[in-house]
């Protein structure tokens, strides 16, 4: 198995995504999985210019030569694909939503009907990967990544992927802080390397384990409490410099 890990935030590896990313993609290792991690920033890649020449002139490329060229190879060489990522206005940030729209040329143009819904079947020489998303958020409640689950499940869905699951932590700024004060928060990272080990040995991830990674680790209001002081803090000390 060999999995493909795209992780869309700003951050990089200094984010709140990738304190779930991270050992999430240890755990695969340590299944005996290659992993292999991107970062959209340090990508180029342009939007999609929606003129169709991966489906009509040169089908299964695009014609715009920038690095989703390399991507198109790594993703037709993955098992897996993880797509990474904060929420940003309740969806992907641009740079990950510009790499997703370029992904036109894994599939064919025509449409067909799976299951009684309008679908275009990938092109040969796609894999039938297995989709993870991970997905931090600012928010406390669950559902506000609702919108990008959905996107994700409709496109495994329409192109006929199989979803392997979402590892999903939200007041994820109030949990890093507690991390690093040493509050025992640790489990969290603990099922997110358990997820990958799991995925990596049975092809699938407990939904109990995913459950895990979720759990809220502090009350609601006290994260409200929490959040606003802290932005508080910091937007009296930018007033002050600025005076």
């Amino acid at each position: 198995m060999k999995v493909l890990a795209i992780n869309g935030s700003p951050l990089k590896d200094k984010g709140n995504t990738a304190r779930i990313l991270q050992p999430f993609l240890d755990g695969l290792s340590d299944g005996g999985v290659g992993v292999e991690l991107l970062y959209t920033r340090d990508l180029q890649i342009l939007p999609c210019l929606e003129d169709f020449q991966c489906w009509l002139k040169t089908p299964g490329h695009c014609a715009q030569q920038d690095d989703m060229q390399m991507v198109h190879v790594k993703l037709r060489a993955a098992d897996v694909w993880v797509f990474a990522t904060p929420v940003f206005v309740w969806g992907a940030p641009g740079p990950l939503k510009n790499l997703m729209d370029r992904m036109l040329p894994l599939i064919e143009p025509f449409i067909t009907l799976q299951s009684g819904h309008c679908s275009h079947p990938i092109r040969e020489g796609t894999p039938r990967a297995k989709v993870v998303l991970v997905s931090t958020c600012g928010f406390w409640e669950m559902d506000n990544f609702d919108p990008l689950l959905e996107q994700m499940r409709t496109l495994c869905r329409v192109i006929g992927l199989d979803f392997a699951g979402a590892l999903l932590r939200p007041h994820a700024p109030g949990f890093s802080t507690m991390l690093e004060m040493g509050a025992p928060v640790r489990d969290v990272l603990q099922a997110a390397h358990n997820a990958g080990r799991e995925l990596a040995t049975t092809g699938s991830i407990l939904t109990a384990t995913m459950a895990a990674v979720s759990r809220p680790v502090l009350a609601r209001d006290d994260y409200l409490h929490f959040a606003n002081q802290r932005f508080r803090q910091e937007v009296d000390t930018f007033a002050k410099a600025a005076v």
